[in-house]
Parts: C-alpha cells; structure tokens; sequence
C-alpha cells in the first residue's frame, strides 16, 4: 500500500510537469522577460499567494534577492505575506481580500512586476492583487492551478498548470519557479 502511493504520486507528478512541459511555454517566458525587465531597470517584483502559494512567494522572494544558483547583484523582491502585521491589520481595518491590493498600492509602481500564486485560480485576495496591480501599472504574472480561474483572468501573463490536485499544482508551480529564477539569474549576470 504505501509503496504504491509513493509511485503512484511520482507518476502523477512526472504525468503533470511533461503535460505542461509539452504546453505552451510563451508565458513562462514572458514572465521571465518582465521579471528581467524590471529588475534590470531598477524595479522589484511583488509576491503573494496564501498557504502554500505563500510559502512559494517567500522562497522566490528569498531566490531574487539572496541568488539561487550563481552569485550576481541582489535583485529586489518582496513577498507581501511575510509581515504579519500588515497582513493582520489590513485584515482586521478591512478585509482579507484586501490583504494585497492594500500592499500594493502602498508598494508597487509603474514597472514593477506582481506575481499572484493560486493553486485553484479562484483566491479573492489575489485577484484583488493582481486588479490593483493592473491598475498602478505594474506587469501581472499569474501562475495558476484548474483552469486558472479569476485569478488567470486577472493577469496579463498566465501560466497555469492544468490538474485540480493542490499538491501536484504545487510541485509544478515550484519546478516552474525555479526555472523563472534561473533564467532571470542568467539574464541579469
């Protein structure tokens, strides 16, 4: 029994990364190509998600500004779910579907890049996000599970991986991150 679940959610795993492997690639490499932009001209890239989409926004942010695989200039990322006393008190004086959108107004300008993360494409708070994003003129990148939802619609670069299972989303969603930090990391050496 466990070693079938183990190989059974590898296959499933491996099935999902060659399904968007074989998908289109244009917007990973948009987002790729707005990320450099922006940092490059002394932008910075805003990030949220909740749960595990907030954990990935921390890491990213983690990659940008310390280096994820070769020592370059630190590039300038904030994760907007790390300070917990914004992330409360919009929470409370507002709502949370505010969470964001109130970061990035306060936050965000023209030329900078936000990133929503959300497994199901259907977060409230990061469709607010990207919205107020949008709106201050900041470049919208949306990585999405299902069929990206609202939250894909709220971006002008979507790249969705396409499977209902939050964990397979997940893992897809990180593997695809990585390639992002990588490819930023080389373009900005």
């Amino acid at each position: 029994m466990t070693r079938d679940l183990f190989r059974s959610t590898l296959a499933e795993t491996i099935a999902l990364h060659q399904r968007v492997m074989d998908g289109d690639t244009a917007p990973l490499f948009a987002a790729v190509a707005a990320i450099t932009s922006a940092v490059t001209a002394t932008g910075k890239v805003l990030l949220f998600g909740n749960g595990g989409s907030a954990a990935d926004a921390q890491h990213v942010a983690a990659e940008l500004v310390g280096r994820f695989a070769r020592e370059r200039r630190a590039l300038a990322a904030l994760a907007l779910t790390a300070d917990t006393s914004v992330v409360t008190a919009v929470g409370n004086d507002y709502a949370y579907d505010r969470v964001f959108a109130r970061q990035v107004e306060a936050l965000g300008a023209r030329g900078d890049v936000a990133i929503g993360i959300s497994t199901s494409g259907g977060s409230a708070n990061v469709v607010a996000g990207l919205d107020a994003a949008g709106a201050r003129g900041l470049t919208t990148i949306a990585l999405t599970g299902c069929d990206g939802g609202a939250v894909g619609r709220a971006a002008a670069i979507h790249i969705n991986v396409p499977s209902s299972s939050t964990a397979r989303v997940q893992e897809v969603h990180r593997t695809l991150l990585h390639v992002i930090c990588d490819l930023v990391e080389q373009s900005v050496a």
